[in-house]
């Protein structure tokens, strides 16, 4: 299923939205493996370049407070993933191999030649960390942001995780409507209540897009929340995670409301497949780094890239 929102045109202003500034970017739209993406671009492209890879459901959009404290050092490029922002809903559903399928795709189009550096989100350290491992000679370094913290599932539980799949694949997911971009900013506000009231109008506006009639749909297909059919086995990940040749750096959330989802052994035993690897904590950040903490994420992004 096609998304059919308008994609945002080329924006040649910084954004201010909610008091909150973003710095100008340009949004490209690239066919691959089928799809419509949107790439969105900020700085200059004879710089180093750096992917950034977005948390489940969210978009390319709010990361650019903390790009910000990028530029103009790196060129930074962040997709919006497959049926998410403005970037194309597939038929089939979702599967997890396909995220890093269509990172291999789009570093073929935009940067073909040499390792680029990565930076990945919660859901997005998990997918550049397994490309890092599957194409180690794509990546100069890697930082992963609050991510690597889903629980490992044993095969005992994937009877019951395919029930569930076959029964969901009936069932009508209509898209999100809001009566405003307020009614979303509160709705976000009442998810993440750390935010202002601007913070939470910036990500309602790239989280969402006007239709017509007064309504703003959310970029998002519906089907994302329906359950994986396949459990998700560390181990499998552990052994990718050990091919990865460039450094890493890990910086945590020191409130991030993921951190409890496992023991802390089972975190020091999953950093331990990262052969170059360290961790930095922002002490007073929650899960959403680049909301919370927009500078000192991009201080410490910055400063280990140029390291």
């Amino acid at each position: 299923m096609a998304n059919p929102m308008p994609v945002p045109p080329y924006c040649a202003k910084n954004r201010l939205i909610g008091m909150i500034a973003s710095p100008p970017s340009v949004s490209r739209h690239l066919r691959l493996r089928g799809l419509r993406h949107h790439v969105r671009c900020w700085g200059d492209p004879a710089r180093p370049w750096v992917l950034l890879g977005t948390g489940w459901l969210d978009c390319s959009a709010t990361f650019g407070p903390m790009v910000a404290g990028l530029l103009p050092d790196f060129h930074v490029i962040a997709p919006d993933w497959r049926g998410l922002g403005h970037s194309e809903w597939p038929a089939d559903g979702y599967w997890f191999p396909d995220y890093m399928a269509d990172v291999d795709a789009l570093l073929k189009a935009l940067a073909p030649d040499g390792p680029i550096h990565l930076v990945g989100h919660s859901m997005g350290a998990q997918v550049l960390s397994l490309y890092a491992g599957l194409r180690p000679e794509r990546v100069r370094r890697l930082v992963l942001l609050d991510g690597l913290m889903m629980p490992d599932r044993g095969p005992a539980q994937a009877p019951e995780k395919l029930v569930r799949w076959m029964e969901q694949l009936g069932r009508e997911r209509p898209p999100k409507y809001y009566d405003s971009f307020d009614t979303l900013a509160q709705r976000i506000r009442r998810q993440h209540p750390q935010l202002s009231d601007g913070w939470a109008q910036f990500i309602a506006h790239g989280w969402g897009a006007e239709e017509g009639q007064g309504r703003i749909r959310l970029l998002a297909d519906p089907r994302h929340h329906l359950s994986m059919p396949i459990p998700y086995r560390v181990a499998e990940s552990e052994a990718v995670w050990a091919r990865i040749t460039a450094p890493v750096l890990f910086i945590d959330a020191g409130r991030s409301i993921f951190r409890s989802a496992l023991p802390e052994a089972e975190h020091v035993r999953r950093r331990a497949a990262f052969a170059n690897q360290r961790t930095e904590v922002i002490a007073d950040a929650g899960h959403m780094l680049h909301w919370d903490a927009p500078e000192a994420t991009a201080a410490s992004v910055k400063a280990f890239l140029q390291g």
